[in-house]
């Protein structure tokens, strides 16, 4: 199985696990595609991600509006560009700087779009943000599932408006699960880097799977609990 097909199933599972909103399981999905944008064959991409994110901060400060979101996106290309694979964006540290960028991203574009439209449906903005951020980091073949799979959810599960919090959670979750995943491959990963070149392997991984089921039931265990009480009853 490839890596983007491994990756993107482990991050689905883990997702369905604590959300069942489709936003919040769709970033999840794609948060476990980010890392691997520090291997040599994707410096295309980084390229375009910082020309994107000049392009995107000229055109703000032009028009007088916020444009961090333009250097966050640079600030990200550049950190893949200079990260070498499986190290720092496979690492704890790389995991938090990554999570922090794309969420800042999604939530100043969020707060933009609500400025500058009259749009004011957050569920559906995010949705459309979504949408862009799968063109960004997915590989063309998951894209072509993904997306009509994305957008039809959207219509079939009602679910109400998604917090910030929420935002950043599913995506550390999904950033998270690669290096999880990676930590079973014979080359391991580097946990703490760049502070330490040590290595961690299976056995993080599986500690860390167990840790995310054990919470996993806490999360869910009023809804257990309601159902146990319903069972009773009847």
């Amino acid at each position: 199985m490839s890596s983007y097909k491994g990756h993107s199933i482990f991050a689905f599972l883990l997702a369905c696990m604590f959300f069942h909103n489709p936003l919040l399981i769709s970033l999840t999905l794609i948060g476990a595609n980010i890392p691997d944008f520090d291997h040599k064959f994707k410096k295309d991409n980084v390229y375009k991600m910082i020309i994107l994110g000049l392009i995107i901060f000229i055109s703000l400060y032009i028009l007088k509006l916020p444009y961090y979101i333009g250097l966050i996106i640079v600030f990200l290309g550049i950190t893949f560009y200079f990260s070498e694979h499986r190290s720092f964006t496979h690492s704890l540290f790389g995991v938090l700087t990554l999570t922090a960028a794309v969420s800042l991203i999604l939530i100043w574009a969020l707060q933009l779009i609500t400025i500058v439209t009259t749009l004011n449906n957050h569920y559906l903005i995010l949705a459309i943000l979504i949408s862009l951020l799968s063109f960004l980091f997915l590989n063309k073949k998951l894209l072509m599932v993904f997306l009509p799979i994305f957008f039809i959810s959207l219509f079939v599960i009602k679910t109400g408006d998604i917090a910030y919090t929420e935002i950043v959670l599913s995506l550390l979750l999904g950033i998270f699960s690669h290096i999880v995943l990676d930590s079973f491959t014979p080359s391991g990963i580097k946990l703490f880097a760049p502070l330490s070149s040590k290595k961690v392997y299976k056995n993080f991984g599986l500690t860390v799977i167990f840790i995310l089921a054990i919470l996993s039931i806490f999360y869910h265990a009023s809804s257990l609990f309601k159902l146990f009480e319903m069972y009773i009853k009847y």
